[in-house]
């Protein structure tokens, strides 16, 4: 008995200082940040919790191919009868169009969210084509609307994401550096779930990727995050503490992803619009923090396909921000909103690359005109 006092006597007090050494040396291993941010942010694998996140040891899962996923989109639009498409072709397959007849096309159109200067295109369009062709046939009155339709969607339009690495040459940071996506967009758009499916996306087209959790002021975004990229084996930087500098986190993870060679580094950001000077300054910081590292590849705002309006004042804040150059609609399958991709392309100037088409984990899909047009004409 006094052996056993013993040995817990010494025995205990050795293993905390033993702990406590490990923890400090943990922490002294954290690079510095850059002098504008305050350090506090951490690189880890997603660890698995008492929750349902898989252990670490689990095999990653495989998402599903990228290629055909905007078939699906263009299937569920086409199942779901679309409003929109509907209602233009039972309006120009008519016998006689009148004037009220172009008035309903109109406000078809503008319910729909298209927006008042394409809606007056696309019937002044229809209007002469109808007028000098005399289309009336089932057939070609579809074929005449998708070209009209198409042509307002505009596939033209370069939608294809900056993944690459970047080589740099010039002068302090040189080599390959990872691509850098920055995403942005306000809370409740389903942003923090969207960076989780692109991983999900970027690692089925072959990319390693690495995640950074610089919405620090959203307590669960951290968490989701680790839990999306443990299920494909994507590894989160993360700050230590509720409400770190975000600057200071996405330092980290792109410190992190070049030091673990990855392809891409995607950073969620805060979306607290109701503090327009303060979201400002801190999406700057992060800008100038990410860019005297490595070129931003891509800004993608992100937008829910049925707020209409309310996304498009959206949109213009955060293009005033954060120089957005690629716009991500969530919520866009089955929606009569479909015309947002209209009207936030001519908002901005920028094109839609990535459309969200349900709850799945697999459910993002680079953007492809035709077949969101075809799923709209059913």
């Amino acid at each position: 008995m006094n052996e056993l006092q013993d040995i817990l006597f010494i025995g205990l007090p050795t293993l905390a200082l033993v702990a406590a050494g490990v923890g400090v040396a943990v922490r002294s291993r954290r690079r510095a940040a850059p002098s504008d941010t305050t350090p506090g942010a951490q690189t880890s694998t997603p660890q698995a919790p008492a929750t349902a996140e898989p252990p670490a040891s689990a095999a990653p899962e495989a998402p599903a191919p990228a290629a055909g996923r905007m078939v699906r989109l263009r299937e569920r639009l086409a199942r779901s009868g679309s409003p929109l498409g509907a209602r233009l072709l039972a309006v120009l397959s008519r016998d006689h169009l009148t004037e009220a007849d172009w008035e309903e096309i109109e406000e078809t159109l503008l319910v729909a969210d298209v927006g008042a200067g394409p809606s007056a295109e696309l019937v002044d369009a229809l209007r002469e084509r109808v007028r000098v062709l005399g289309v009336r046939e089932p057939g070609a009155v579809r074929e005449l609307l998708r070209e009209q339709l198409l042509a307002l969607v505009d596939p033209t339009m370069d939608r294809s994401l900056a993944t690459e690495p970047v080589m740099l040459t010039g002068e302090g940071q040189t080599g390959v550096q990872p691509a850098v996506l920055l995403v942005v967009g306000v809370n409740g758009t389903g942003k923090t779930t969207t960076i989780g499916k692109l991983a999900r996306l970027l690692v089925a087209e072959g990319r390693s990727v690495l995640l950074g959790a610089a919405d620090t002021f959203r307590a669960a975004a951290a968490d989701q995050l680790a839990t999306w990229g443990g299920r494909v084996g994507v590894p989160v930087v993360r700050s230590d503490k509720d409400g770190a500098d975000p600057a200071s986190v996405a330092f980290e993870a792109l410190a992190a992803g070049r030091e673990h060679g990855v392809d891409v580094v995607v950073v969620d950001t805060a979306g607290r619009l109701q503090n327009k000077a303060g979201l400002m300054d801190e999406l700057g910081k992060i800008g100038r923090v990410l860019s005297r590292q490595a070129p931003i590849s891509e800004v993608l705002l992100v937008l829910d396909a049925t707020t209409g309006q309310n996304g498009l004042t959206q949109a213009r804040v955060f293009a005033e921000v954060a120089g957005v150059t690629g716009i991500v609609l969530t919520k866009l399958d089955g929606t009569a909103k479909g015309g947002i991709v209209v009207a936030v392309q001519r908002e901005l100037g920028v094109p839609v690359k990535l459309v969200g088409l349900g709850e799945g984990p697999d459910d993002l899909a680079e953007f492809d005109p035709e077949a969101f047009v075809d799923g709209i004409l059913g």
